[in-house]
C-alpha cells in the first residue's frame, strides 16, 4: 500500500472495510452452502471450506461491480470520514440481521448506507439516480422474479425428463451434480459481493487523495478475495439453518436446481457491472425449486419476514449511513 497521503481515518476506513467484507463473508455463507448442507451432500464444514476457497477465487474475477459502487452511485468528490461511515452503517445492519438470522442483503446494506453518507456530505444532487434504478433498484426487483423462475423451470424439465426413474437411481446423479452446483454458486458470490469492498476501499482511495482516478489496485482485490474467503469459513450458522431448512425442505435434486439458477443469474449481473443481492437470488431461487413440487412445500411465512428485511435494508441502511455521516462530520470537523 503506498505511504503518501496515509492518515489514521484512512486506516480506520480500510480496517472497516475488510471488517465488512469478512461480516459478508460469514453473513452470506448460507448463499453458497445452505443447499448442499441441508441436503447432506457435504458436511456443513467441507461445505464451508469449498465455499471460502470459490470465495475467494470468484472475487479475483473482475472488477465491473466495484466501479459501479465506487464511482457510479455517487458523484463528485465523497469525502473520506463519509466513506468511513457508510461502512459504519451497513456493518450495524449486518450484525443485526446476522444475529436474527435473517437473510437481508449485505450488498444494499452498504449501498443503502453509501446513498445515505453521500447525501448527508454533499447532498442528493450527487446521487447518479438513473445508475441507481438502473443497476440497483431493477435489479433489486427483477432477479428474485428471475431466480424462482428459472429455479421453477429447470425444476419441472427435471422432473419431465428424470420422472421416471426410481429415487434410488436418481439421488446420486444429483448428489454428485450439487457438489458443481455448490462450487459454481460460491464461485458467483465471490465474483458480486467481494467486488462492493473493492469498490469501497477504492473510493476511499480517490477520497485521500493517494488514486488519481478510479481503478481497482491489484492489492486491494487480494485484501477483499482474503477477507471474503476468510469470512465465508468463519460460517454463519444461524442463516444457514433458515435458508437451508425453513424456506422448503430439499432434496439434492432441489438443492442443485437452485443453485445452479441462482449461481447463472448472479454470475450474469457480475459481468454487467450490477451489484446484485446474491441473498435473494439464492432465497427465491430456492423456493422456486420448491414449489415446482407444490406451492405448500414452501414456509410462506418465512419468506414474509424475509421480504420484510429486504424491503426495509436499504431505507433503514440509508438513514444509518446519513446519521453516522453526521456524527463523523461533527467528530471529524
Amino acid at each position: 500500500m503506498p505511504d503518501a497521503g496515509v492518515t489514521p481515518l484512512l486506516v480506520v476506513m480500510i480496517s472497516l472495510a475488510v471488517a465488512f467484507d469478512f461480516i459478508n463473508g460469514f453473513h452470506d455463507t448460507a448463499n453458497a452452502v445452505a443447499t448442499v448442507i441441508s441436503t447432506r451432500v457435504l458436511r456443513p464444514w467441507v461445505a464451508i471450506a469449498m465455499a471460502a476457497a470459490l470465495n475467494f477465487l470468484g472475487a479475483m474475477s473482475g472488477t465491473e461491480v466495484a466501479r459501479t459502487v465506487g464511482s457510479g452511485i455517487i458523484g463528485g468528490s465523497v469525502p473520506l470520514v463519509a466513506v468511513t461511515a457508510a461502512l459504519i452503517g451497513a456493518i450495524v445492519w449486518n450484525l443485526f440481521t446476522w444475529y436474527f438470522g435473517i437473510p437481508s442483503s449485505s450488498s444494499h446494506a452498504l449501498i443503502g448506507s453509501l446513498l445515505g453518507a453521500g447525501i448527508a456530505s454533499l447532498g442528493t444532487g450527487s446521487v447518479h439516480w438513473n445508475v441507481l434504478i438502473d443497476k440497483v433498484a431493477v435489479p433489486l426487483l427483477l432477479s428474485p422474479a428471475v431466480g424462482f423462475l428459472f429455479a421453477l423451470l429447470l425444476m419441472k424439465l427435471l422432473i419431465r425428463v428424470f420422472g421416471a426413474m426410481s429415487p434410488s437411481r436418481v439421488g446420486p446423479i444429483f448428489r454428485r451434480s450439487q457438489m458443481i452446483s455448490a462450487a459454481f454458486m460460491a464461485f458467483s458470490h465471490g465474483s458480486n459481493d467481494a467486488q462492493k469492498t473493492m469498490g469501497i476501499i477504492t473510493l476511499g482511495l480517490v477520497s485521500a487523495g493517494i488514486l488519481p482516478s478510479f481503478h481497482v489496485p491489484v492489492w486491494v482485490i487480494g485484501l477483499s478475495a482474503a477477507a471474503m474467503g476468510a469470512g465465508t469459513f468463519a460460517g454463519g450458522r444461524r442463516i444457514i439453518h433458515t435458508m437451508g431448512t425453513r424456506l422448503a425442505h430439499l432434496e439434492p435434486i432441489h438443492g442443485f436446481v437452485a443453485e445452479t439458477a441462482a449461481a447463472t443469474v448472479i454470475q450474469a449481473a457480475s459481468r454487467l457491472g450490477f451489484p446484485l443481492s446474491t441473498t435473494h437470488v439464492i432465497s427465491s431461487s430456492i423456493l422456486g425449486a420448491g414449489a415446482a413440487r407444490r406451492l405448500n412445500a414452501v414456509r410462506w411465512e418465512v419468506v414474509r419476514t424475509m421480504a420484510g428485511a429486504w424491503l426495509l435494508t436499504i431505507p433503514v441502511t440509508a438513514a444509518l449511513g446519513f446519521v453516522s455521516t453526521l456524527i463523523a462530520h461533527a467528530v471529524f470537523h
